[in-house]
């Protein structure tokens, strides 16, 4: 595998750079000396964000964009070999690395390379505990799998040996990593288009946690199904927290303000060591925040620097964002894509002001939603009223015959009013129609939907 030397910048072409972390991944680079280029196939905010450093990024990807003058080329998982650019590049003989393997290559560059996994909640807990990094002075290195607000995007090139960055399991990228400390929020059933079954799932993250050095730190939740097959012949240090098994830390005395925002007293082996109060909304937060208590701790950060870094963080795009109000009905949008997300965010919408909830979820892949079908439809009967856009396919094509309208008949088979429409014309106009002063309204999935409670508030 080629090795990044980063004492001597090189041209480095990102095919795709126009993804969330390949963008990051760029800026990193960039920030270090090196020349950038990219290609992606159309303009988002972060090409934009790109071509005001001085990047240059073209909107299409052919051949002639690969230039005699590029070292290496880093590509996506949803780049293939057919790609003009992918092609040129293997004719060319160039180095290629995968977003990954440069991920990993980056982390070795650092002292304290800080991993964040799990199946849910990576995002969030990145943000998180990047806040209260902030709010310590560590001046760390953050690339954080959506837009956080107070880093004005997705990545912060920071001065210290600290570099923290979400771990994804999908497609084993993960495995590519270097971490010095690693976290493992949850282990579920998801991406069973690579991934065999949940054993398999398993397996993979106890290859991760086997990728920390003897002197390095796991941080696993305790509330994981089997989670000691994962820590099972580690060498490296295992601390646990859990919001139901006996763990290193734990919670008590939770309870939520009128906005569903917890706060708690945080326990270590028996004994309170503080209050905390979050201003992000639902139960699964108060797991998030445990884990990053005890990195916090790792770290030897105090208890009055992670309160300061909690009081601060109001969370990321998509992940119950508050997107307005229009006529009376708040609008939040939610990244939530798999049962398990979407029962975490529907319970924390209970505690969260409203009369009726009504929730627009467009199903993410096929395959995730045929191999989940039963597990959603329970899922959304959280909601009290469903509305169903078409399986955004992202990377798939539906060869396997699923729809949404299979998952509208288990929904309405469980008694939850359930309605299905072809397109977002005819979801935003029946809201119009029947949404009341009072209710809160939900757009949640991984693609698009998103665009629905923009249009309605005229975003």
């Amino acid at each position: 595998m080629y090795t990044v030397d980063f004492n001597t910048p090189i041209h480095v072409h990102f095919i795709g750079i126009g993804g969330i972390s390949m963008s990051g991944l760029a800026e990193i680079l960039f920030k270090e000396g090196f020349s950038i280029s990219g290609s992606d196939i159309k303009q988002s905010e972060l090409t934009k964000a790109m071509e005001k450093l001085g990047i240059k990024v073209h909107y299409s990807q052919v051949p002639s964009n690969i230039t005699d003058d590029i070292d290496l080329v880093v590509y996506t998982a949803a780049v293939h070999p057919d790609n003009p650019e992918y092609a040129c590049v293997v004719e060319k003989g160039i180095p290629m690395l995968t977003r990954a393997q440069l991920l990993g290559q980056i982390m070795k560059n650092y002292e304290t390379p800080i991993a964040i996994s799990g199946t849910h909640g990576k995002t969030t807990t990145t943000s998180l505990a990047s806040h209260v990094l902030m709010a310590g002075d560590c001046d760390p290195t953050i690339t954080v799998g959506g837009i956080l607000p107070s880093i004005h995007g997705n990545i912060r090139v920071g001065k210290s040996e600290i570099f923290i960055t979400e771990a994804c399991e999908y497609t084993n990228s993960f495995l590519s990593f270097f971490p010095k400390i690693s976290l493992i929020l949850n282990v579920d059933a998801d991406h069973l288009d690579f991934f065999k079954d949940i054993d398999d799932i398993r397996h993979s993250f106890h290859k991760f946690a086997a990728l920390l050095p003897s002197d390095g730190t796991l941080i696993i939740n305790a509330d994981t199904p089997k989670y000691e097959s994962i820590t099972e012949g580690l060498n490296c240090e295992v601390i646990t927290y859990g919001l139901e098994n006996s763990a290193d830390y734990t919670a008590a005395d939770i309870i939520f303000d009128q906005m569903g925002c917890p706060s708690f007293t945080c326990i270590f082996h028996g004994k309170p060591i503080g209050e905390f109060v979050l201003r992000i909304p639902g139960m699964h937060n108060v797991s998030n925040a445990l884990a990053t208590i005890a990195l916090a701790h790792r770290l030897s950060l105090d208890t009055a620097t992670i309160q300061e870094g909690f009081s601060t963080f109001t969370g990321t795009d998509r992940r119950f964002q508050y997107k307005g109000t229009i006529g009376g009905v708040t609008v939040i949008d939610d990244y939530a894509h798999h049962p398990t997300e979407i029962t975490a965010t529907l319970k924390a919408a209970k505690k969260y002001p409203h009369q009726t909830t009504w929730c627009v979820f467009q199903p993410h892949t096929y395959t995730r939603t045929k191999a989940l079908l039963g597990d959603f439809a329970k899922a959304l009967t959280l909601a009290d009223k469903v509305l169903l856009a078409d399986i955004y396919a992202a990377r798939e094509k539906n060869t396997i015959g699923i729809s949404s309208k299979d998952l509208q008949q288990e929904i309405l088979k469980l008694g939850t009013e359930c309605q299905y429409f072809p397109t977002f014309d005819e979801i935003e106009n029946y809201l119009l129609e029947n949404c009341e002063p009072g209710d809160l309204l939900i757009t949640m999935g991984a693609g698009d939907v998103v665009k629905i409670g923009e249009n309605l508030l005229g975003v």
